[in-house]
């Protein structure tokens, strides 16, 4: 029996993009839960998650954080260097503001804020992207992700990794 192999091998410079990107996908991912655990206004995402009937147990099995409110928790937090930055850009996390400041440095924003957080997986269980949804009546109600190197709607189904973990189990 013949194995396929991949017509295009995967360029290892491109290899090692993707691995950063996820690598700070997850690092966003478990800032987000430990909001969820730790942050001043955590309970109102609680009790917002209480009253949908998702326990603790869910929370945890589908790695759900919290958003707080804020312009600049996520960039604030996770971007050390600039490269951190462009990769939080890239992966659709942080948002460029359209105008230039007087020092000519770009200026980002948090695309989540205020919302429960939902992580996308790969099919391998990698965080590639987010869902948020708002605790309140602000608009848009669902927020996801753009598309990223790492992340493209029509190719990933939510839960499909978790769905296979419990399958296996």
């Amino acid at each position: 029996l013949e194995v396929p192999q991949n017509a295009s091998p995967i360029n290892p410079d491109i290899q090692k993009k993707q691995n950063s990107l996820f690598q700070q996908l997850q690092r966003a991912q478990a800032y987000y839960q430990q909001q969820l655990r730790e942050h001043p206004q955590r309970n109102r995402a609680i009790d917002y998650l209480k009253n949908r009937g998702v326990s603790g147990e869910i929370a945890k099995t589908f790695g759900i954080g919290y958003a707080p409110p804020g312009w600049n928790n996520l960039g604030k937090t996770l971007c050390a260097t600039e490269d951190d930055e462009q990769q939080l850009i890239q992966a659709g996390m942080l948002i460029v503001k359209d105008e230039r400041s007087h020092t000519d440095k770009k200026e980002t924003y948090d695309r989540f804020r205020d919302r429960i957080i939902f992580p996308i997986r790969d099919n391998r269980g990698r965080t590639i992207a987010f869902g948020g949804r708002v605790l309140g009546d602000d608009k848009p109600k669902y927020l996801n992700s753009p598309e990223s190197p790492v992340f493209s709607k029509g190719r990933e189904l939510y839960g499909l990794y978790e769905a296979r973990q419990t399958n296996s189990r």
